[in-house]
């Protein structure tokens, strides 16, 4: 076994210095003073007390440091995975309840388990199943429904549901109800973090400021925010006011704790847990794959499973909600300098340091404000003008993204995701059942060959050239037949058919069967079946099968030579 294959820390912690010190411990100040309230933030939207963020930011960070393989991914709660984990419990538990924190826990093994089971068993490529424009439009859709769902928060009021529908008309029936207090303190803070997040970096700037820090100091806004905040919710005493406050957060480190063992629950989680998972390595990877660019550095996809499924098991264990990569947390470690995962781990110091000391603090921190916090996050998140983009190029795969963002505005971020990825294999299977084609014929005086539709080629009545555009499988092979004998049937002089396979890579057995019966088919018509530019693997596979054995024609290694031959042979038997 390669140990550096599973412990990607072997590869870079033997070369540690004090420079790379330096680097990550910098980013991590940086990256701790984001994600502190980030990670109230989204333990609030994943309807679980205040400390889980916490929790589910330190052991799964010094977990990834081990076996994750991106140098400046970090890891913890993220906005989609938590609307998805109160989406999955909302129906079990009530938010707030020992079961509701219970499910959240159970959440983070079940998805531990299966990433770094996926990882192990090198089944990273599952998420290419997981097409761009439905991603898009899910994030998309869990971004509105993300924005909306914090409205109540601001407003002060009581609203309920999942889905866009519901939250909209609990907020009507409510919005009766709005203490202006907390309206008062989360709009400045919305407006606050609004205007940081667009000319903060320029003011700063004509300060003087340099353009690395600028933009450091810009990203770091949100901590702002939550002092002012909190300051002035104890110094006003808004509690007694009506505003909703974080309230007593237990101070000290997460204890180990042990999942439920009820298969029941299990069962229940069972999908939710998969999905989360899914997403989550899909949003991790992309965004490590990014970053990792700039540096001409790479990641391993299938042991980025595994750094993500150790990190939420370490996460469950210790209390915490499920975790992957975060957007902007990376981007902010990237840009802070961060050299290796270890600057992760001294992230996770700091955000357990923040647990030991800073509780009491948090506790006079208005949930209004980790509401601002999370709407401007998801802002980032939602891309509409995509739609539009994916219309103009490919009318299928933006039926698939329309139907994802309606079924998780209408319905649930699961329904959503789930119809996307059903529509985007069926219409998938549907494209390669009816794979393209075209009689293709030589350009003049070269060995090129063109179809005969687009370009002005030579052509022979009694040889055809069919080029086949698609691997041939069993959703496609009789339709491949029933193209062959059309065009045997439309052209009475033929003698010779080559079957041009450039782009075929796979023949699969069903296909197999269909070759040889098009072979028996054409013998009998007095045609001989011809193949040119098969490619070598697929050759490998077709040698022995008695396809080959009972050929009609031959097998050419250019379509040029096939043209050679058979044009010839044609033209001395006319």
């Amino acid at each position: 076994m390669n140990l550096k294959r599973y412990l990607p820390i072997l590869q870079w912690a033997p070369s540690y210095g004090r420079d790379q010190a330096t680097s990550d411990l910098v980013a991590a100040v940086i990256v701790t003073v984001m994600l502190i309230p980030q990670s109230l933030a989204y333990a609030l939207l994943a309807g679980l007390p205040a400390q889980v963020g916490l929790y589910a930011s330190i052991l799964p960070l010094v977990i990834y440091a081990v076996f994750g393989t991106s140098r400046t991914l970090s890891v913890g709660p993220v906005a989609v995975a938590s609307l998805m984990t109160a989406a999955a419990l909302a129906p079990l538990a009530e938010a707030g309840t020992a079961e509701y924190l219970a499910g959240a826990i159970l959440l983070a093994v079940m998805s531990g388990l299966m990433l770094t089971l996926m990882g192990v068993l090198r089944l990273g490529f599952l998420a290419n199943f997981l097409s761009h424009p439905v991603i898009s439009g899910f994030i998309t859709a869990s971004g509105i429904v993300i924005a909306a769902s914090q409205l109540k928060h601001l407003f002060g009021i009581q609203a309920n549901g999942h889905n866009l529908l519901d939250i909209g008309h609990s907020l009507l029936v409510s919005l009766g109800n709005t203490n202006l207090p907390t309206l008062l303190i989360g709009g400045g803070a919305l407006m606050f973090l609004l205007w940081s997040r667009r000319y903060l970096k320029p003011v700063l700037h004509r300060l003087g400021l340099a353009p690395r820090a600028a933009d450091i100091l810009t990203k770091t806004a949100p901590i702002l925010a939550v002092l002012v905040t909190a300051l002035v919710a104890w110094a006003l005493r808004l509690d007694e006011q009506g505003v909703r406050l974080v309230d007593e957060v237990p101070s000290g480190l997460p204890s180990f704790t042990m999942p439920s063992l009820d298969l029941g629950l299990w069962s229940q989680l069972a999908v939710s847990a998969l999905l989360i998972s899914v997403v989550g390595f899909v949003e991790s990877v992309s965004v490590g794959q990014t970053l990792a660019a700039k540096r001409r550095q790479r990641i391993d996809p299938d042991q980025e499973l595994i750094g993500l499924g150790t990190a939420n098991l370490g996460s469950g264990l210790s209390g915490g909600m499920p975790v992957t990569g975060g957007f902007s947390r990376s981007v902010v470690n990237f840009d802070a300098g961060a050299e290796t995962p270890a600057a992760g781990a001294y992230t996770a110091v700091g955000i357990a340091l923040a647990t030991l000391f800073l509780t009491p603090a948090i506790a006079w921190l208005p949930q209004a404000t980790l509401a601002a916090t999370i709407i401007v996050a998801v802002i980032t998140l939602i891309d509409l003008p995509a739609l539009g983009r994916t219309f103009r190029y490919s009318r299928t795969d933006f039926g698939a993204m329309l139907a994802t963002i309606v079924l998780t505005l209408a319905h649930s971020v699961e329904a959503g995701i789930i119809a996307g990825v059903a529509l985007s294999i069926g219409l998938f299977l549907y494209r390669t059942s009816r794979p393209h084609s075209a009689v293709v014929g030589r350009v003049p005086g070269t060995e090129h060959f063109r179809n005969v539709l687009r370009h002005e080629v030579e052509l022979c009545p009694k040889v055809t050239f069919l080029r086949v555009d698609e691997s041939l499988y069993f959703a496609n092979a009789r339709f491949l037949e029933e193209t062959v004998m059309d065009l045997v049937t439309r052209e009475p002089e033929l003698t010779d058919l080559v079957l041009v396979c450039p782009a075929v890579n796979l023949i699969d057995a069903s296909a197999l069967e269909s070759l040889e019966a098009i072979n028996e088919r054409l013998r009998d018509a007095g045609v001989r079946l011809h193949f040119s530019e098969i490619k070598g693997p697929v050759m490998d596979r077709l040698k022995g099968t008695e396809l080959l054995e009972h050929l009609g024609g031959r097998i050419f290694l250019s379509t040029y030579e096939a043209w050679q031959a058979l044009t010839g042979r044609a033209a001395v038997a006319a």
